[in-house]
């Protein structure tokens, strides 16, 4: 078997599927991040050009969603990199998994006018999407490497 070794149970291919799995985990944890800020970014922008009471509720009950889900994806991403770490001899991949797990330090200290909300929400929204296209990229090259 390519990747097993009798000696010591290792099975590379084992660890790169779980890997993979966990990559996966972590984009889902993502996008329904990203999901969450798309809809707020949209009741933001309705909320600066003449919403109400109920659209700023909205768009905060979105941004609040959105936090759930990156504190997820923070849990998901530090388990992405504990299981490749699992995987020995993966060179030739530079995977720096370390820098992903800060993606999420954006907007959550409070907010003093919509237009500051809205661009904390564009922030996060870029970052947020640096880190999902990054991290495909990892589950790409791990894929291939099976």
């Amino acid at each position: 078997m390519t990747g097993y070794n009798v000696y010591n149970g290792y099975d590379r291919n084992k660890e790169i599927r779980e890997a993979i799995a966990a990559g996966e985990r972590a984009l889902s944890s993502m996008r329904a991040a990203q999901n969450s800020l798309d809809s707020a970014r949209g009741w933001g922008i309705l909320d600066m050009f003449g919403g109400n009471l109920i659209t700023g509720l909205i768009k905060h009950s979105k941004v609040s969603d959105a936090s759930r889900y990156v504190d997820a994806a923070r849990r998901d991403m530090a388990y992405f990199q504990n299981e490749l770490q699992d995987i020995q001899d993966l060179q030739g991949l530079d995977i720096r998994i370390g820098d992903f797990l800060t993606f999420a330090d954006f907007f959550w200290d409070g907010f003093l006018a919509d237009i500051l909300v809205q661009s904390k929400i564009n922030d996060a929204r870029r970052k947020i999407a640096d880190a999902i296209n990054r991290t495909e990229s990892v589950v790409r090259k791990l894929r291939n490497s099976l």
